[in-house]
């Protein structure tokens, strides 16, 4: 998978609305990837906050050629 071991100070945090924007789905399907361990997630308080590489790499591990 990917390459986490990066400083934090490099690392940016989606929040879930930025998230379900940017894989254009709704804020639903991005809470059950990431109580399911699809997809990592810190959580901050009551909220969740995602690593954007996280996002590209699901996006791209995810990705499905068609014929």
């Amino acid at each position: 998978m990917a390459n986490y071991e990066r400083p934090l100070s490099e690392v940016r945090f989606l929040t879930v609305a930025e998230v379900a924007s940017v894989m254009r789905v709704s804020k639903m399907t991005v809470y059950r990837l990431v109580h399911g361990g699809e997809l990592p997630a810190v959580r901050v308080g009551r909220s969740f906050r995602v690593p954007e590489q996280a996002v590209h790499d699901y996006l791209r591990d995810s990705y499905v050629e068609t014929a």
